[in-house]
C-alpha cells in the first residue's frame, strides 16, 4: 500500500487526484490532506479516504475542521506551520497542488523525506528551481511534472537522449481573450477572464491562462524542469488544447504528446509511473475532430511571454520577483483594483525597478521568501500609485 498526501485537496488538481486515488482506494495508504477555506470539502475527502491528519491553510478555520471531523479518527491543524508539518510525514508519493508561493516550503519538505513530488505547484520551480532540484538530489527524491505541458515533455523523451533535443514546444489555448481586439482588452471584466474556452480550473488559473503569465510560468519551469536554454523553448497558440508539448530532435522530427484536455492524464502517469495505466478520460476521435491549428502568439497582446524570456536571461532570484508580482497584480484585479492589461504593466515595472542585490543574492529559502515578500510590497505600491 502506497502512502500518499495531497497538498491543495480541495483545487481542481487536488479534486482530479482524489477522483483517481478513490477509484482504487484499497491500494494507497492517505497520509495528509490540506486546502484553504473550503472546509466541509477538505473534512468531507479526509473522512472519505480515512487520512491521518486535515490541514487548513486558514488558521481561522481550525475550529471549524475540528468540528467537521467530530467523530473520526483524523487530526485537524491550520496555518502554514502545520502545512510543513503535514509535508515532513513520511509518504511515498506527495502531490504539491497548492497554489502559488504558499506552495515552496512544503515541497521542500517532503523531498526531503525522500518522496515522489508530483509537482503542479509550478511557482516552486519558478521561485526556486535550483534549490528544488539540489534538495531532490541530495535526499535521493524523485520530481515528476504534472503540468499537462511539463508531463507531455517527460513522456516524449523517455527513452530519448537530452544531446539530441533540438527544442521543446509547448502550446496555449490562448485563454479567454485568445480573439479579442487588442483595443478591447483594457475593458476585460473579471467573469469574462474567469471564463475558460477548453479546460475546467480554479478562477486564478484561468485568469492566468487568459493573460497568459500561466504560460510564462511554464516556459521558466521547462528550462528548470529539463536543463534547456531559454532559445530551444517556444511557445505556439493551439486553441484545440489537444497537443500539449512537442519535442524537436536533431534529426528534424517532432514528438507530440496528443490528448483530451483532461488534468487525470498528467496526474495518473505521475501517480503510476514508471507503469502506464487505464484512465477514466476521454479517447480522442482524430476524424471527427478533423483539424488542429496552430498560431504564433503575438506578445502585444501577451506581454508576459516576453517578461518571462527577461526573467530567464536575468536568472537569480528574479524568478521570485516576477511570481510575487505577478500574484501580487492577478489580486488586484480580482478585486477590482487594476484593469487587465495593467497586471503586465504592474510586472514589468517591478522587475525593472527591482535591485541586483536582490536578483543576485544566494538561493536559500529565506532569500527566496525576503525577494518574494520584498516584489509582494513593491507591487503594492506601484498599484497604489497607479489607483492614485
Amino acid at each position: 500500500m502506497r502512502r500518499v498526501s495531497i497538498f491543495g485537496a480541495t483545487g481542481s488538481i487536488g479534486q482530479n487526484t482524489i477522483d483517481l486515488i478513490a477509484r482504487d482506494p484499497e491500494a494507497y495508504d492517505v497520509v495528509a490532506l490540506t486546502g484553504a477555506s473550503n472546509i466541509e470539502q477538505l473534512a468531507s475527502d479526509a473522512i472519505r479516504l480515512r487520512a491521518d491528519v486535515a490541514v487548513t491553510a486558514d488558521e481561522t478555520r481550525l475550529e471549524d475542521l475540528r468540528a467537521a471531523l467530530r467523530g473520526h479518527d483524523i487530526k485537524a491543524a491550520a496555518g502554514q506551520a502545520a502545512l510543513v508539518e503535514a509535508a515532513c510525514r513520511p509518504s511515498d508519493w506527495v502531490m504539491s497542488a497548492i497554489v502559488g508561493a504558499a506552495g515552496l516550503a512544503p515541497g521542500l519538505c517532503a523531498l526531503k523525506q525522500g518522496a515522489t513530488l508530483a509537482l503542479a505547484n509550478k511557482e516552486s520551480l519558478v521561485c526556486a528551481g535550483q534549490l528544488i532540484l539540489s534538495t531532490a538530489k541530495a535526499h535521493d527524491a524523485r520530481l515528476l511534472p504534472v503540468d499537462s505541458e511539463h508531463s507531455a515533455v517527460f513522456q516524449a523523451l523517455v527513452g530519448e537522449d537530452m544531446a539530441a533535443v533540438e527544442r521543446i514546444i509547448i502550446t496555449a489555448s490562448g485563454g479567454a481573450f485568445r480573439d479579442w481586439p487588442l483595443e478591447k482588452l483594457a475593458r476585460a471584466t473579471l467573469a469574462e477572464a474567469s471564463s475558460h474556452p477548453n479546460w475546467d480550473m480554479g478562477q486564478r488559473i484561468t485568469i492566468d491562462s487568459a493573460s497568459m503569465f500561466n504560460k510564462a510560468l511554464e516556459l521558466i519551469e521547462t528550462r528548470e524542469y529539463f536543463g534547456v536554454t531559454p532559445d530551444q523553448i517556444e511557445v505556439l497558440v493551439h486553441p484545440e488544447s489537444m497537443i500539449h508539448a512537442m519535442v524537436g530532435f536533431n534529426d528534424g522530427a517532432l514528438m507530440a504528446h496528443v490528448g483530451p484536455p483532461d488534468m487525470r492524464h498528467a496526474i495518473g502517469y505521475a501517480l503510476h509511473w514508471p507503469d502506464r495505466r487505464g484512465l477514466p478520460v476521454d479517447r480522442l476521435d482524430l476524424a471527427q475532430i478533423g483539424a488542429l491549428t496552430f498560431r504564433a502568439p503575438d506578445e502585444r497582446r501577451w506581454p508576459a511571454l516576453r517578461l518571462a524570456r527577461e526573467v530567464m536571461e536575468r536568472g537569480g532570484l528574479s524568478g521570485a520577483v516576477f511570481n510575487a508580482a505577478k500574484e501580487t497584480a492577478l489580486d488586484a484585479f480580482i478585486a477590482g483594483e487594476i484593469g487587465f492589461p495593467t497586471m503586465a504593466e504592474v510586472v514589468e515595472e517591478v522587475l525593472n525597478d527591482t535591485a541586483s542585490s536582490h536578483i543576485d543574492a544566494p538561493m536559500t529559502l529565506d532569500n527566496v521568501h525576503a525577494a518574494d515578500q520584498m516584489a509582494r510590497q513593491a507591487s503594492r505600491d506601484v498599484i497604489e500609485q497607479r489607483a492614485g
